[in-house]
């Protein structure tokens, strides 16, 4: 077990790592829609890269959800590993709309798990990244109609 100041250092390593090992700029949080936004994530038993609709509008999430769900099925060979959830709770009780995929059995205070979390995150940001430029357009225009 890890101290918190020994966790936070290996978070901040791991971070880091993955930034020097893949130095890319990723569209994360410039998809220029309002609470519309990419996300890497690990932990101790997981790692998950997800597109997070975080509006505090709920139509509007759901707008959005029906539109990535209605796309991402005619686009299954880029999302297969991915899943719709429209009614993730975050730990805040706030109800978020998230798309993501996982790898289980990794954790980021294993370093030996490290890589196969890089090249996890590589491969399924690659593919929400190109599933989103192929419909930007019409994601900014639902986002100014609705």
């Amino acid at each position: 077990m890890y101290s918190r100041t020994e966790a936070q250092n290996l978070k901040q390593e791991f971070w880091v790592t993955f930034g020097k090992a893949f130095p890319r700029k990723w569209i994360l949080y410039d998809t220029k829609i309002k609470n519309f936004q990419f996300k890497f994530d690990a932990d101790t038993s997981q790692a998950e890269v997800s597109l997070v609709l975080s509006m505090k509008d709920r139509d509007k999430q759901m707008v959005f959800a029906n539109f990535i769900s209605e796309k991402s099925s005619e686009f299954d060979y880029l999302l297969a590993t991915f899943h719709l959830d429209t009614h993730h709770i975050t730990e805040y009780g706030k109800e978020w709309v998230k798309l993501k995929s996982e790898k289980l059995e990794v954790s980021i205070y294993n370093k030996n798990s490290w890589r196969e979390i890089f090249e996890f995150f590589i491969k399924e940001m690659e593919k929400l990244e190109t599933f989103f430029l192929l419909f930007e357009d019409e994601f900014l225009a639902l986002d100014s109609q609705v």
